[in-house]
């Protein structure tokens, strides 16, 4: 039965990998609010070096952007603290230098040096890529004063995933009139249309000294400046190569020994083993692999006391169900929700599984997903799939279709199931300021098939 899931999975990929390599976004028209925002990136032949001296010439060669405006506390006019924007790329990744000048004497307000830091007690940098140009989707790069790193995947327009991590680089330089980022984004850290020569973007600054939030693209006041509605536009010099296939194994071999000699006992012996891999099917689509995971280095879970009758949807964490996660999370509400991918693993042994996950073309999105748990004395082996597809309509709305199975196995007569069928309507105005959710879902299981 996974054997043939496997398959199955296997020859989907194959099939999205063809499709999906030909969907270029560079010839739908601009259609943002921001649109008379626009950034040219240029293409550079040397090497930047990440040190926050900005004295390589391809940086003093760079447009540049020298006015930020402000979002709060006011949403008109530029901000007191300036800011200067530079970016280039080469074949392998983005590179974004951001001058942060700093007139307030007193220490630059950094709280923590951890990842993912608490972005309203730290001067910082945040960023949002929206490389297929739908205003939903997207990425999410910055930083703090203190060097801590920030990035996450974007969805809803400007709803923020921060388990998700990359592999951005950068390096925080300090002065005493400013402070200066440099950062590197690889190209296949991130998905994107196959020869995109066009994203959408926006940049933003936390000054607490100064108390200004500060944008490149306006944004109104009510609204995150990291909001997908309200991006500027970056034009490239040339269509952004397509990266080689982007593959990554985790395997790892557990062994042990043990020996009771008091009680005389045989000598014991554990061994195990595992993998993860993740495939990137084009620019735009990603096939994800695992077999008897290891989620030990997975972060803890925060503890919380619960005082009601309803259950902690803990965030989920496992970099298997990361990435695009917002297709099979995002159905109904918070208390609500059809389908919880943290149910998986927590009473039984993940046995293995395939995901895959992405864009296809400018309007759809699909992700389909199969596991399957091991057996256990107190349950059978269980098998979990859920299929998701999505489709853009208007400017930045979109209905979603989900159908999930969850169906013990090898239990002859005996076998149950719990099946589900959702169907979401997402709306959002192309201003952001009217969004909404109607959603209709079903459950079928044995004894009420209908």
């Amino acid at each position: 039965m996974i054997k043939s899931w496997l398959s199955f999975i296997l020859m989907v990929a194959f099939a999205i990998q063809t499709f999906s390599q030909g969907t270029p976004n560079d010839t739908i028209s601009i259609n943002i609010r921001n649109k008379n925002f626009v950034y040219t990136v240029k293409k550079i032949k040397g090497s930047i070096t990440l040190d926050g001296v900005l004295d390589e010439t391809d940086w003093q060669t760079a447009n540049r952007v020298e006015n930020f405006r402000l979002v709060q506390p006011v949403d008109t006019g530029f901000a007191q603290q300036k800011s200067e924007l530079m970016l280039i790329y080469d074949d392998k990744a983005l590179y974004m230098a951001v001058i942060f000048y700093d007139t307030i004497p007193g220490k630059r307000i950094a709280e923590s040096f951890r990842r993912d830091f608490a972005f309203n007690n730290n001067d910082n940098l945040l960023t949002v890529f929206d490389t297929f140009r739908d205003q939903t989707n997207g990425f999410s790069f910055g930083n703090s004063a203190s060097g801590a790193i920030w990035d996450g995947l974007v969805s809803d327009g400007s709803v923020m995933n921060l388990n998700w991590d990359s592999k951005v680089e950068l390096k925080v330089k300090d002065y005493p009139d400013k402070w200066i980022t440099e950062m590197k984004i690889p190209f296949k850290s991130i998905r994107y249309p196959s020869k995109s020569q066009t994203w959408y973007a926006n940049f933003g600054r936390l000054d607490l000294k100064s108390n200004e939030k500060s944008v490149w693209a306006p944004v109104p006041r009510q609204f995150p400046h990291a909001s997908l509605a309200y991006t500027g536009v970056l034009k490239f010099d040339e269509p952004l190569p397509r990266p080689r296939t982007n593959f990554s194994l985790i395997p790892y071999l557990y062994g042990g020994y043990h020996q009771n000699f008091d009680a005389g006992e045989n000598a014991g012996y554990r061994k195990d083993f595992g993998l993860d891999a993740k495939i990137g099917l084009g620019t735009s689509m990603n096939l994800d692999l695992t077999y008897n995971p290891d989620f030990a280095q997975v972060e803890v879970d925060q503890q919380v006391m619960n005082i009601d009758r309803f259950e902690l949807l803990y965030p989920e964490k496992r970099q298997f169900f990361l990435e695009n996660s917002d297709l099979f999370a995002n159905y109904g509400e918070t208390n609500t929700t059809p389908f919880f991918s943290r149910r998986i693993g927590l009473d039984a042994p993940v046995l293995g599984g395939a995901r895959v996950s992405g864009k296809l073309g400018q309007d759809w999105r699909i992700g389909f997903m199969n596991m399957a748990t091991e057996k256990t004395d107190a349950f059978a082996v269980r098998n979990f799939s859920v299929l998701s597809v999505q489709k853009k309509i208007l400017s930045r709305s979109n209905l979603g279709f989900m159908m999930i199975n969850k169906e013990t196995l090898g239990e002859g007569s005996q076998r149950l199931f719990n099946r589900v069928a959702a169907l979401d309507a997402n709306l959002a105005s192309r201003d952001n300021i009217w969004t909404g959710k109607v959603f209709y879902h079903r459950s079928f299981q044995p004894g009420n098939p209908d």
